[in-house]
């Protein structure tokens, strides 16, 4: 069983930037960020393979988001620039049991709490 603890959320104006944290209690594979807001499902933000070779981003966020990890110290990030107001939402850690992307989010059996990001406009 792997634990994901998200952190680095909080309250910034559009434009302002951002950067997700996600530690992990144990060895991690493929990894993503996927975000909610209230009534609405849970979408892909990005992902990243177990090397961090290969990247995916949705299109709502490309260019301006960058996902990346660090397996030494078990860790996934987030870079968030450039954020807007429809960014707001709460951003969730996952791990998948496979060291290739993952698109879909029965892939991934561990998840974080989440952690809000909010966006003023």
């Amino acid at each position: 069983q792997v634990q994901l603890v998200e952190s680095g959320g909080g309250l910034v104006q559009a434009g302002g930037s951002l950067r997700l944290s996600c530690a992990a209690s144990g060895t991690t594979l493929a990894m993503g960020w996927f975000r909610q807001t209230p009534g609405k499902e849970r979408q892909l933000v990005a992902i990243i393979s177990w090397t961090g070779t290969n990247t995916y981003y949705a299109n709502a966020v490309k260019g301006r988001f960058t996902i990346s990890r660090n397996n030494d110290e078990k860790r996934l990030y987030l870079q968030m620039n450039s954020l807007k107001p429809e960014d707001t939402a709460v951003y969730y850690c996952a791990a998948a049991r496979d060291v290739n992307l993952k698109y879909s989010q029965t892939d991934y059996s561990y998840w974080g709490q989440g952690t809000q990001v909010t966006v003023s406009s």
